[in-house]
């Protein structure tokens, strides 16, 4: 993978601490220029950090446009193993955004129990271990579509595909792991 694209699927991963930090934030995140689209209006009632799926959305896409023009840049495929990839990736990308919701859902939750330090053993056990979970999902579905792409398209292109993935996911999850708060010991 060539430094640019990699320089610039950092940026995009940069992008998504935005969600971490607006789920930590009790103030509005700040204003980004979009020149694609309106920014979508906030409903009565709703808080600025319950726009976290629209920010959620808005990052998986822009990810996704990305992974797709790195994984054709890295892959270099043929239309003949194009035809057998992209709808084998289009599954994945699928199974891939539930399980990142579940995480998603998972960081809120822990942000919020910090942030209001109602973070106990209780909690924080069960976090720890629907944390885990989400993370043995990942690595199942890499296991389930490596050897998918393996045998319809080749084991090379699986591998080449594997690590991508693995590379774009390490990125997201350093900028995550950078705005998470720290998980406190108990009161004294």
């Amino acid at each position: 993978m060539k430094l640019g694209t990699i320089g610039y699927l950092a940026v995009l991963a940069v992008a998504g601490t935005i969600a971490v930090s607006v789920a930590s934030s009790r103030e509005p995140a700040p204003a980004t220029p979009n020149t694609t689209s309106k920014p979508a209006a906030t409903a009565p009632g709703e808080s600025k950090p319950d726009n976290l799926r629209q920010l959620l959305d808005t990052f998986r896409s822009d990810l996704n446009t990305s992974k797709v023009r790195t994984l054709n840049q890295v892959m270099k495929m043929t239309p003949e193993e194009a035809a057998k990839f992209w709808p084998i990736y289009q599954r994945y990308e699928t199974e891939l955004n539930s399980v990142l919701d579940r995480r998603a859902a998972l960081i809120k939750q822990f942000v919020e129990l910090t942030n209001e330090d109602k973070l106990t053993n209780d909690n924080a056990a069960t976090l720890s271990t629907e944390w885990l979970q989400v993370a043995q999902d990942r690595l199942n579905l890499w296991k389930k579509y490596n050897k998918e792409v393996g045998a319809a398209v080749s084991p090379i292109r699986a591998a080449q595909f594997l690590q991508v993935e693995h590379q774009i996911s390490l990125l997201v999850d350093i900028n995550i792991a950078s705005v998470m708060p720290a998980v406190n010991g108990p009161a004294k």
